[in-house]
Parts: C-alpha cells; structure tokens; sequence
C-alpha cells in the first residue's frame, strides 16, 4: 500500500503543479504524508458532498478539479463552509489534493476528456503552451468532427453526452449552419474568442458564456456558440484522471481503488423557461 507521499509525487508527474497559472491555488490542500492509501475518490468540486462520499466509500485521498481555497484565508474554523470540510477531513484521516490550471493545460488534459466525452478528434491546443516543444499542451482543443453535422445537431450531441444539469445546453448562431471543426475548452471560455476566431473553427464549445462577449461573438462572425454548463464540461476529466492514476497503480503495483464521484455537485438545481418577453 503507497503512502499518500508516492500518491502525490505520481499526481503531480502528471499535472506538474508549476504548470498552474499564479493566480490559482493547486497541490494538497490536507493530508499526512505517511499516511497510507489505498482508495482514491475524483470529484470536480471540492464540497461537503463529496467529502462525505469519500467517508462513505473509506478512501484516503480526494483529488478534485477545483480548489477549496482559490483566494487567501485567515480562517478554517469549523463553522465556516470550507473550514468544515478541512476540519471533516483532517478528522477523519482523508487527504486533499486539487489539480486545477494545470490539468487544463496537461497532456491530455481537461479539454481532451471533453473532447473524448464528444467523440471528436483533437488536432491539436487551441492556445498552445509556449514551453511544450512538442506542440500538444495548451488550454482548450481544436478538434475534427468525423462528418460534418448541422449546430443543432452537434448541441443535440453535447446535450446527450455530457452529464446532465439544470442549464442543460444553450446554444447561439444559425442552427442549420454545418459544423466540421470545433474548439473546446473545459470551464469558463469566454476570454478565449480571440484564439477561437483565430482559428477558423465552425464552433466553440465551452461554459459560462457571459451575455456581452457571446453577442459580440455572434455579431462579430458566423461563429455557433454551445454553452454548457461549467461542472459538466470538467467532469469527463474526472473519468480520464482516474484512468491515469489506474494506471500508475497498476504500473507500481499499487493496487489502488480509484473511484469517479457521480454526484452532480453543480451549483444550480432547477431551470424554467419563460414565455415571450414583455
């Protein structure tokens, strides 16, 4: 059985932690180095639920998507949200890990699982890292439908495939025009239409689309808008991180237990649609 230290040093070969942008807050959050490990729960958000599922399943260790802490704290008493989920953790001997920015950027990373949830092919990062001389790290993904299909079609296909929310999928631009390429990024993608313009593809499918920037997009140029919702479009990485770590189990003799959470942990629960505006 590894130590949580061998876990880590395996997580953050994959997701190299000086990969993430300065802003962010990524590598352990809690956890005791010596502790040993042996089941392993993936999670997107880092909340309440989750630690709970962890309880449940007996894992040791929690790697989520996004961080519990992204700005500074000068608390984690317990009756506070986040505090309670250190103080749960710590209490019961469940360790914390976050790979954020830099998972996204990864080979593969979170815009490959993505594409992989939406049977695309990439062809290559939509803005690629200037340090990768191989080309392939970069945030978002460039990618090929196997047939051209109509805007429509292709939100029909992301509505399918990616898990289900409240927002379901939302969708801008002609809904006949035909769809070959596609730029994706996991998360929110709206201070990236400079690159997806660039690019030349049909469509862009990402999350968290603002009011402005999509209606200059649309105004701008051709371009078909999908908009999923935020935890649905990271949540494949989930699936494609806990394969990687199988792996590395495998490859050290491990034996983990690696575990997907399914809970939807997005934050919005209910969606209505209103009439014509008034």
């Amino acid at each position: 059985m590894p130590r949580l230290s061998e876990v880590i040093a395996a997580l953050d070969a994959l997701w190299p932690p000086e990969r993430a942008e300065g802003w962010d807050a990524v590598g352990t959050v809690c956890g005791d180095p010596d502790a040993e490990v042996d089941r392993v729960l993936f999670a997107v958000d880092p909340v309440h639920a989750i630690a709970d599922e962890a309880l449940k399943l007996g894992a040791q260790l929690i790697v989520t998507h996004h961080p519990l802490y992204l700005r500074g704290t000068t608390t984690v008493a317990a009756d506070t949200f986040k505090g309670k989920v250190v103080h749960t953790l710590i209490r019961q001997g469940v360790a914390l890990h976050v790979a954020h920015t830099n998972a996204d950027t990864a080979d593969p990373g979170v815009s490959d699982a993505l594409a992989g949830a939406l049977d695309l092919r990439v062809t290559g990062p939509l803005v690629p890292d200037p340090t990768d001389p191989h080309g392939r790290r970069g945030l978002g993904r460039i990618c090929e439908l196997d047939h051209p299909e109509t805007l429509a079609d292709f939100a029909a296909r992301a509505a399918a495939r990616l898990p289900a929310t409240a927002q379901g999928i939302r969708l801008a631009g002609d809904p006949e025009a035909l769809v070959r390429t596609v730029a994706v990024s996991g998360g929110s993608g709206d201070s990236l239409f400079d690159a997806v313009r660039a690019s030349g593809v049909d469509a862009f499918l990402t999350a968290d689309l603002r009011h402005h920037p999509a209606s200059e997009a649309v105004q701008h140029s051709p371009l078909g808008l999908v908009d999923a919702a935020h935890w649905a479009t990271e949540w494949p990485w989930c699936e494609q991180a806990a394969a990687q770590l199988d792996a590395l189990s495998d490859r050290h003799g491990w034996d983990l237990r690696v575990h997907v959470s399914k809970q939807v942990t997005d934050p919005w629960t209910t969606h209505h649609s209103s009439g014509a505006p008034n």
